[in-house]
C-alpha cells in the first residue's frame, strides 16, 4: 500500500491527496506531526534521495531554528528533523521501493 507522509494543512500535501483521490489510488497517509518518523526512517530517506531532498531549507522551520548559520553533521541534521519533523521536505510518498518529496503534478503523473 501507498503511504503519503506529511501534515493535514499542508497546501502540497492537499494537492499531492486530491490527486491520488482523483485517480482512486488507494493510500495510507501519516501525519508527522502526530507520529513523526523515527532516525532510522530519515535515514533510510537520506541514503535513498540525499539530505538536500529531505531536509527542507525553503520552509519557516529551518528559518526560525536559524540552521542556516549552524554547521551541522549528518547525523545532528537527521536529530533536527527527528525533534522538529517540519524540517522534512513534503509532502513523502513511499510507492513499492521509491520514494518521493514534495508535489509535482507532472511527476505524480509519471509515477501514479
Amino acid at each position: 500500500m501507498m503511504k503519503v507522509w506529511g501534515i493535514k494543512n499542508c497546501q502540497s500535501v492537499k494537492k499531492a491527496l486530491e490527486v491520488l483521490e482523483r485517480k482512486n489510488i488507494a493510500y495510507v497517509f501519516i501525519d508527522y506531526k502526530k507520529n513523526p518518523p523515527s532516525a532510522a526512517q530519515i535515514g533510510q530517506w537520506v541514503q535513498q534521495v540525499g539530505i538536500d531532498i529531505v531536509l527542507n531549507v525553503k520552509g519557516k522551520t529551518y528559518r526560525d531554528l536559524q540552521l542556516k548559520d549552524k554547521n551541522l553533521s549528518l547525523d545532528a541534521k537527521i536529530a533536527m528533523m527527528c525533534e522538529y519533523p517540519t524540517l522534512i521536505k513534503r509532502p513523502i510518498l513511499e510507492k513499492d521501493e521509491e520514494v518521493y518529496f514534495g508535489f509535482d503534478e507532472q511527476k505524480y503523473e509519471e509515477i501514479l
